[in-house]
């Protein structure tokens, strides 16, 4: 036989001695294969596993999933802000705890500048920190009932809180029952070291019967005509405003207007409508400010760095001494120099400048960033609710905070005149504190009634979430310990 036959046969009998793999049989339709006869057939079939690619293991340098852990820099950072920012009780606890915040501070500085004006008078150190104190532990419970009152309830409360008040300002006006107070005829008398400032109720009394009368025309698609809008919302803020103007007191007045313009504007007034009231507004504040020796002095403070020769615009020029002696971080609490005489009203008006001078820039900062989010929040509640009612209240709120803050802290910064108004959740004067902590308590409702609110605080509540671990733990046999 030639060499390459028995090469061949040799070969023919080296693979015929090599066993072969097992292949399994094809199993009858709905019958599993065993596992290991099912990987032998794979194998023998030549079934491969998929190949994982290079780097995706650990350590690897190929495409992974995202992570959500931490780092990823500022654009994850930012989406992560965004999200925590769109949850449904972000705005809750943003008007809570900026609110808190304020009023706490607010206690701290007043009775760090109040001091020595207590001593000045013969009372002891803590005699303003000690009414404010309890004007703040009163308007907290004020703000918790407020907060609890379902929507329904406030709106019947707009009514009587009106009638109320307007029956407090007229007795303000009846001679040896109301009280002046530098120069202005806006106080009565309670008893003791207490007194009342009525026109501090009107603000609130408007929001609250405006917005109810404002959603009640909505309801009837009244709103379109222009009588409706106007009739009878501005003859009664401007009764309101002609019982505050009685007494003197321009500040509350300014306040008490940008409100109806506020409401006004969520109502969806036409601009020449609401051209035409804001003209009218200017026309009158134009005449009331001329005729008035008082106010055109303050007018003529705007933007004063020094006091006059005479001892003109001596608060004015000594609130900048107090800023621009502060600082980045200043003084230190308690170190003020202007609150001993030299800065007329540090713990009411003049609040802001005091807590410049003590905290410097950051200190003055953070008070806005907490106004800055209030005010955000209330727009943020304003702005997503089905219900007009909640829109004309939640923006009439927002509108008075904001705006009284603007124009106090304007008036410390030189920016606009001193108009006399506190500034809100800050300064002393438990008459300012009291509807404002109402007011807030009011928006905190709001923010409660919105539904994925409603479903996101019912489920915190201890029930539900004891329901829920008791549906998650598995039941065990009677054998079982």
């Amino acid at each position: 036989m030639p060499a390459d036959e028995r090469f061949a046969v040799r070969r023919e009998n080296a693979r015929a001695s090599v066993p072969r793999p097992l292949t399994a049989a094809p199993a009858p339709a709905g019958v599993p294969l065993p596992p290991g006869l099912a990987l032998r057939g794979r194998l023998a079939t030549g079934a491969r596993r998929p190949e994982t690619p290079r780097g995706s293991g650990r350590g690897g340098s190929g495409s992974r999933t995202p992570r959500t852990g931490r780092g990823g820099g500022p654009r994850r950072a930012y989406e992560r802000a965004r999200r925590a920012w769109d949850r449904p009780l972000t705005a809750y606890y943003v008007i809570l705890g900026s609110s808190l915040l304020i009023t706490v501070l607010g206690l701290v500085m007043v009775y760090s500048a109040s001091m020595i004006k207590a001593l000045d008078i013969s009372k002891p150190a803590t005699y303003f920190f000690g009414k404010q104190f309890l004007a703040a532990v009163i308007g907290g419970g004020l703000m918790l009932i407020a907060a609890r009152m379902p929507v329904k309830l406030h709106r019947g409360l707009a009514y009587p809180i009106l009638m109320v008040t307007v029956f407090l300002m007229v007795l303000v006006q009846v001679p040896g029952i109301g009280m002046s107070v530098n120069g202005n005829q806006n106080w009565l008398y309670l008893g003791g070291p207490f007194q009342l400032q009525p026109s501090e109720f009107g603000k609130l009394a408007l929001i609250l019967w405006g917005a109810d009368l404002l959603a009640r025309k909505q309801d009837k698609r009244l709103l379109t005509q222009w009588k409706h809008m106007l009739v009878p919302l501005v003859p009664v803020a401007f009764m309101l405003l002609g019982l505050i103007m009685l007494g003197g007191d321009m500040g509350t007045a300014i306040i008490l207007t940008a409100i109806l313009f506020g409401l006004l504007w969520l109502a969806g007034a036409p601009t020449r409508l609401f051209a035409g009231v804001l003209g009218f507004a200017v026309v009158i504040g134009f005449v009331l400010i001329r005729t008035s020796p008082n106010r055109m002095s303050r007018l003529a403070c705007m933007g004063v760095s020094e006091p006059d020769p005479e001892g003109g615009c001596w608060q004015a020029a000594h609130g900048i001494y107090a800023l621009a002696s502060g600082g980045w971080f200043g003084s230190g609490l308690g170190a003020s120099v202007e609150k001993w005489g030299q800065l007329p009203e540090p713990h009411t008006d003049f609040i802001f400048a005091i807590t410049g001078e003590e905290l410097g820039l950051a200190g003055t900062l953070s008070v806005l960033a907490l106004f800055a989010a209030l005010g955000y929040a209330g727009i943020r509640v304003a702005g997503r609710t089905e219900d007009p009612f909640v829109r004309y209240a939640a923006g009439g709120v927002t509108t008075w905070i904001t705006a009284q803050a603007v124009i106090n802290i304007g008036a410390v910064l030189g920016l606009l005149p001193i108009a006399g108004v506190p500034l809100p959740l800050f300064s002393y004067g438990g008459s300012a504190l009291l509807p404002t902590m109402f007011a807030v308590g009011l928006m905190i409702a709001f923010a409660r009634e919105d539904p994925a609110a409603k479903a996101a605080l019912a489920m915190r509540k201890p029930g539900v979430r004891w329901k829920t671990m008791r549906r998650r733990v598995k039941k065990r046999s009677s054998g079982e310990r």
